[in-house]
């Protein structure tokens, strides 16, 4: 890990704590100089690396704790929630590409993953020296702008050839597999995204991921921690909090909007899974925001 204390370095330099682009293809930057508050955000498939302090995720009930030398592999879109628990904090990702692992996998001559049981949405362990070396040359084409366009597409190869190679191989291998169990729950999962607003039929997505019912549950539950009916509910609750906190629309027209016939049911679940009814909800995220 002697590589930690440079990377640190070039992420604070190129990475402000309210900023995240980066003008690497793929590649993220996050930066945080106190503790923060929880708060929902969306994953998508990536290898993440945290070179200094530490975060919280949290994903259905389960929570995962990473700091310096972690790393954190995301499977799936996933929502979920983060918090700062270590500050400074300064971290890097790498969206990891199933068009890009699907080719690299078929030069390779990877067999497929198909038979095997879907990974967990998030898988959190210290990262490898192989693959830090790797992210290591990402982060300093921030210093090389004239390098970018060559090196960047060579180092991903690398970097996912190391993937393919380590205790992440099945990870990555599903994630570029059309054939997989991870990629039937993605196809759910990218669905219910797209129509967090609309009745859900269970029979429906378990035939979009082309698994029998009592299959698709199990293999959802394994990759996202929660049933389908409880992650259509927690995208719902979460797009209602962001439509609350622009102050566009009252309590009842968000719970319309996103999906509830019953007012009452919407501020119940609203208040059970934020802490507070939508209406005070949103005047605490308001001024949340204004002391911040």
């Amino acid at each position: 890990m002697s590589l930690l204390p440079e990377m640190t370095d070039i992420v604070v330099r190129h990475a402000p704590p309210d900023l995240s682009r980066s003008p690497v293809p793929g590649l993220r930057l996050y930066g945080s100089d106190a503790q923060t508050r929880v708060v929902p955000v969306a994953y998508d498939p990536m290898l993440c690396l945290v070179v200094c302090g530490a975060k919280q995720t949290i994903l259905g009930e389960t929570v995962y704790s990473y700091r310096a030398g972690d790393c954190l592999v995301v499977s799936a879109e996933l929502p979920v929630c983060g918090s700062i628990i270590e500050a400074p904090y300064r971290a890097l990702s790498f969206d990891l590409d199933p068009a890009t692992i699907a080719g690299l996998m078929l030069e390779i001559d990877v067999p497929s993953p198909s038979h095997q049981p879907p990974p967990t949405g998030i898988h959190v362990t210290p990262l490898e020296d192989e693959l830090l070396e790797p992210m290591a040359r990402l982060l300093r084409l921030l210093d090389r702008p004239e390098e970018i366009a060559v090196m960047t597409p060579m180092i991903e190869r690398e970097l996912i050839w190391r993937l393919l190679h380590s205790r992440h191989a099945a990870t990555v291998r599903q994630i570029g597999s059309a054939e997989s169990r991870l990629s039937g729950v993605s196809r759910a999962i990218n669905w219910l995204r797209a129509h967090y607003a609309e009745p859900v039929r269970l029979e429906t997505l378990a035939d979009m991921a082309g698994m029998s019912l009592s299959t698709f549950h199990r293999h959802f539950r394994t990759v996202t921690t929660m049933s389908p009916l409880q992650f259509h509910k927690q995208l719902r609750l979460r797009e209602a909090r962001a439509r609350l906190l622009t102050g566009v629309e009252g309590a009842a027209e968000t719970g319309f909007a996103v999906g509830y016939d019953s007012p009452s049911q919407f501020s119940r679940e609203y208040a059970r899974q934020f802490g507070l009814p939508p209406g005070r909800d949103a005047v605490r995220m308001r001024q949340s925001l204004m002391m911040g």
